[in-house]
C-alpha cells in the first residue's frame, strides 16, 4: 500500500514539473526532456513519439495497463489497504478512497482542458495528507513502521533511477556535449522532481551545478527526499519491526539496509561521478530490490518451521 502511494505521488510529481518545464523549453529539448521522464518512470514511449506530450500525460496517469500509470497504482493500494483494513485507521481508509474515487472520476481529456499541474497537484497533496494521517491516528508500531519502510524503499529507488536517467547522458559526453545535452533548466528540474530546490539553495544557493545536485540528492543526511536519508529510515524501520515481532531470521533484511545506509555515509560523491556513477546508482536500485525480497521472505513468504522455531 505504501510503496504504490508513494510511487502514485512520485509520478504526479514528476509530471507537474514536466509540464511546467515545457513554459520555457525550445522544440529540441522537448524530446530529451520527456524521454527522460519516460525512462524514469520505467515506460516505454507512446506510439505517438516521446514528444507528444498529451499521450504521455494520457499513458502514465490514466492507462490501467500500465501497472505505473497513477490510476494503477492508486487502485493497487486501495486494495492493499482493503486487505488490512482491520490494521489502519478509518481516517486512513477515508483519504485513502477519496483519493481513488478523485482519480477514477477524471480523464485525460477533461485535465487536459482544465488545468493539469493542477490535477496533479491535488494528487500529491492527497498523498501528503495520507501520510499525515497515518501518523497522526495510527499506533506507531509494527504495521506504522512497515508503512515507512515501504515508502522509503520506493522513493529511494525511485530517486536513484532519476539520477541515473538525467546523469547517464552528461558523464557519457565530452564536455562540450554535455552542456548542449543537459540545461540549466534540467537540472532546477531534477531539483524540483525531489521537491528539493528551495532546499538546495540554502545549502548551495542557486548555483546549480551537477556535482552538487548529485551530492546533495544522494549524500544529504537531512533532507527527506535523498536516497542517505531514504536508507537511514529503512534501517531504523527494520530495525524496530525486527525487535517487534522477536523473528531469528530478520537479520538479513537488516544487514542488507545496513550496508546501504554504511555506503552511503561514507559515500563520496567526487569518487562516484570519477569511478562509475551509473553502477553506483544501479546497485542502489538492485540493493533496494534485495531489501524488499529479504523483507518478504521473512515476513510474507516464511516457511512454517521458522514460526515453529520462534
Amino acid at each position: 500500500m505504501s510503496r504504490y502511494l508513494e510511487r502514485a505521488e512520485h509520478t504526479a510529481r514528476l509530471l507537474a514539473v514536466g509540464l511546467n518545464l515545457m513554459l520555457d523549453q525550445t522544440p529540441d529539448s522537448a524530446e530529451p526532456r520527456w524521454s527522460r521522464l519516460l525512462a524514469a518512470l520505467h515506460t516505454a514511449p507512446p506510439p505517438e513519439g516521446a514528444a507528444d506530450t498529451y499521450a504521455i500525460t494520457r499513458e502514465l496517469t490514466f492507462q490501467h495497463a500500465n501497472a505505473n500509470a497513477i490510476v494503477s497504482c492508486v487502485a493497487l493500494a486501495r486494495e492493499n489497504a482493503r486487505q488490512v483494513r482491520q490494521q489502519i485507521s478509518s481516517e486512513m481508509w477515508e483519504q485513502l478512497n477519496r483519493l481513488y474515487l478523485f482519480v477514477r472520476a477524471a480523464s485525460v481529456e477533461q485535465i487536459w482542458q482544465g488545468e493539469p499541474i493542477e490535477f496533479y497537484q491535488a494528487i500529491k497533496e492527497g498523498a501528503h495528507l495520507f501520510q499525515g494521517v497515518t501518523d497522526a491516528t495510527m499506533t506507531h508500531g509494527e504495521g506504522w513502521y512497515f508503512i515507512q519502510v515501504g515508502r522509503y524503499l520506493e522513493r529511494a529507488g525511485a530517486t536513484a533511477l532519476l539520477l541515473d536517467v538525467h546523469f547517464r547522458p552528461f558523464l557519457d559526453a565530452s564536455s562540450d556535449d554535455a552542456t548542449l545535452l543537459l540545461e540549466y533548466n534540467d537540472w532546477v528540474g531534477l531539483l524540483k522532481c525531489c521537491t528539493a530546490f528551495e532546499a538546495y539553495c540554502k545549502v548551495y544557493t542557486a548555483d546549480v551545478q551537477p556535482k552538487t545536485v548529485a551530492e546533495y540528492l544522494l549524500l544529504d543526511g537531512e533532507f527527506p527526499h535523498s536516497i542517505r536519508f531514504a536508507a537511514d529510515r529503512i534501517e531504523r524501520g527494520l530495525q524496530a519491526i525486527a525487535q517487534s515481532t522477536g523473528l531469528r531470521s530478520a537479520g538479513r533484511a537488516e544487514r542488507l539496509a545496513g550496508r546501504l545506509r554504511a555506503s552511503l555515509d561514507y559515500g563520496q560523491v567526487d569518487e562516484i561521478m570519477a569511478e562509475n556513477m551509473h553502477a553506483y546508482l544501479d546497485g542502489i536500485q538492485r540493493q533496494c530490490t534485495a531489501i524488499h525480497s529479504a523483507i518478504y521472505q521473512t515476513y510474507v513468504s516464511y516457511p512454517v518451521e521458522a514460526v515453529l522455531a520462534r
